[in-house]
């Protein structure tokens, strides 16, 4: 079989960060023969090249190679690329990682679509990642038809033809934004670009050690050196107009704009803040035209503005108005509804804190915004309240493990809500969400976790989000779990915040199934009845299974109770196989897996059944838990005598 993938990692002294690359590496669904890995060591003077070579030695497909240290990424890369074979490279960081089935998806992907370029989605652990690009499939991909240009770092897969016919390599040297000249360049001459939205292919992960490259503090001269080549390659592929404007955009907005507004510039220190303004202030005049700020929102205008007159000290005095905004998002309702969990809330903007207060009347904002900060709160803040209609709401869940999201299907309505004497208003957004358990994963059932539901608010000037809650624990709505969609969901509240989450086919004593006592069972014949705390939307079929010296599985049902909040379960059982004693019982609603319940079954010689109290085996923690008292009492002894010796 050719090579389909060749995946290429530069790799310099990541310590234990790489054994998850190296693990997702060897995890992938295409064979062993369709995809290689290129470790290429770039002067690493930790344990990893002999690491690396130990993989290698085991799986033949897994090269290494080693070379002096270049100072960056770039030419490991190109490197990589020389020794390739495969029809594809695909470019991995040594501290990310990916998901099982990306290179497969991704390759069948290119080939469905003819792409020289794919783009998978990215899950950021610790650090940020594009969404917007994410929220669906884009098979036919442009700069002017997506929004790729908010993804320029080189963890993507790429045709090596392509590459070759064009002469795409990595800029070489310690150097910044090497990444941004080559991505670019392959955005704006690659015949089609494919996004994959509804599969997460990449881990992009911040070390806990805040090691990685990009969180290294940034030389300002060299920088904006470096940055001025990826503007260059804007320039060289397209015509000035409209479409250049916006490219060119998503440099001033994110690589300077951004790293003057709010607590992100307010907690540099004073002697570099001013520096790197003065450079940002340089490369803005030098190469921004009025067409590259004209489109940026309001608040981000203003401190383009601002930077280009040189205003220093007002760019800090709206950054520390900036600073204390955030957004609130209170749950109002969760319950089971048709299958699925729907989820009510409340959203708004707060500033130190309180609800913001904005100006009664809207003013678009037009013209050149003010500069002076007092006068550009007021200006952004009235163009606000007229763009009040255009405000939106996501619910994404969250996996709490790999930071894996998924956008939710909501519906937003908006109130303007009066405060004092009517000159101001709280703009509050309300919003209507599903969650699917069978399609809440971008289409597909979420995978057994913990998922976290956050709440992303873009309202004129900001996009901010945070988590759903905390509800106020008087009135917090308390939905039951539920089986849908193949999963076992329990939503609840989060200790000690109240925020919402949801349980995916892992919880098992937070169910309520405790509640399930010998009482509440009915058997009559060989038919067992019993009510079951567990929203179901219609009937499904259900497993138990019996266990005393051996096990019995029986189908049954779960059907819905008529308060529409609980089950009633129904099982015939197999009276033939059940020998007298006591037979332990476990409810399996969805495959592979059974759930405890706190009967059992008593067979008599005359095969009739009755419920009881399940009996607990003896359980040796107690005389565990008293061996390690004793023996901590010994040794906290022993320590007090050598501590008196030493005194």
């Amino acid at each position: 079989m050719s090579v389909k993938v060749s995946v290429i990692v530069p790799v310099y002294n990541p310590g234990r960060y790489i054994d998850d690359c190296v693990d997702s590496l060897l995890r992938q669904s295409l064979p062993d023969d369709a995809y290689e890995v290129i470790f290429v060591d770039d002067g690493s003077t930790d344990d990893t090249p002999a690491r690396l070579d130990a993989v290698a030695a085991e799986h033949p497909h897994v090269h290494v190679i080693h070379q002096e240290n270049s100072g960056w990424s770039g030419k490991p890369r190109n490197v990589g690329i020389e020794a390739s074979k495969g029809e594809f490279v695909m470019f991995v960081d040594n501290d990310d990682y990916l998901a099982d089935e990306a290179l497969e998806r991704m390759y069948d992907y290119a080939i469905a679509n003819d792409a020289d370029v794919v783009v998978g989605k990215m899950a950021g652990k610790g650090r940020p990642v594009p969404v917007e690009l994410f929220r669906r499939n884009h098979p036919k991909a442009s700069v002017a038809n997506a929004p790729l240009i908010d993804s320029l770092t080189p963890h993507k897969m790429f045709r090596r033809e392509f590459l070759d016919r064009i002469g795409l390599r990595f800029p070489e040297g310690r150097r910044r934004l090497e990444d941004h000249v080559f991505v670019t360049e392959a955005y704006l001459r690659a015949g089609n670009v494919s996004v994959l939205s509804d599969y997460v292919c990449y881990y992009h992960v911040r070390r806990d050690d805040a090691s990685n490259a990009g969180f290294q503090q940034l030389d300002p001269a060299g920088y904006f050196k470096n940055l001025r080549e990826a503007l260059d390659v804007v320039e060289a592929y397209t015509e000035p107009g409209e479409l250049r404007d916006r490219l060119l955009r998503r440099w001033l907005r994110n690589e300077m704009v951004e790293r003057m507004r709010g607590k992100r510039l307010l907690a540099m220190p004073e002697d570099y803040r001013r520096s790197l303004f003065a450079e940002i202030h340089a490369t803005a005049v030098e190469r921004f035209g009025a067409g590259v700020a004209a489109g940026l929102p309001p608040a981000q205008r203003v401190v383009a503005a601002m930077i280009a007159a040189d205003r220093y000290d007002d760019v800090v005095a709206f950054a520390e108005w900036e600073s204390g905004i955030a957004v609130r998002a209170v749950p109002e309702g969760v319950e089971w509804h048709e299958g699925a969990v729907r989820v009510a809330l409340r959203a708004e903007f707060t500033s130190g804190g309180e609800p913001m207060p904005f100006p009664a009347e809207g003013v678009p904002a037009t013209g050149e915004p003010p500069l002076d900060a007092a006068e550009a709160v007021d200006w952004v803040c009235a163009d606000s309240v007229a763009r009040f209609d255009t405000a939106t709401a996501d619910l994404l869940l969250r996996e709490r493990e790999s930071a894996a999201q998924h956008f939710q299907s909501v519906r937003v309505t908006r109130e303007t809500v009066p405060e004092g004497e009517g000159e101001r208003v709280r703009l509050v957004l309300r919003a209507s969400a599903t969650v699917d358990p069978a399609t809440a994963a971008d289409g597909v059932a979420p995978a057994a976790g913990l998922w976290d539901a956050f709440v992303r608010v873009r309202l004129g000037a900001w996009t901010k989000e945070c988590r759903l809650g905390p509800a106020p624990a008087q009135d917090r709505p308390t939905p039951s779990a539920g089986v849908a969609g193949g999963r076992v969901v329990l939503p609840y509240w989060t200790h000690p915040h109240g925020n919402l989450a949801f349980d995916v086919d892992r919880a098992s004593k937070r169910l309520g199934l405790s509640e399930v006592t010998h009482t509440m069972v009915t058997v009559s014949g060989s038919g067992l009845r019993a009510p079951v705390p567990l929203y179901v939307p219609g009937e499904s079929e259900v497993r138990l299974r019996l266990t005393a010296d051996r096990s019995v599985e029986v189908p049954g049902r779960l059907s819905p109770a008529a308060d529409g909040r609980r089950a009633v379960l129904e099982a015939e059982l197999p009276l033939a196989e059940l020998r007298a004693g006591t037979w332990r019982v476990a409810l399996g609603p969805v495959p592979e897996r059974f759930l405890a319940l706190p009967l059992a079954l008593e067979a008599a010689d005359d095969g009739t059944v009755r419920a009881v109290p399940a009996t607990t085996p003896r359980d040796s923690r107690p005389l565990l838990r008293r061996v390690r008292s004793r023996l901590g009492r010994v040794l906290r002894g022993a320590a007090n005598r050598v501590t008196k010796h030493r005194r």
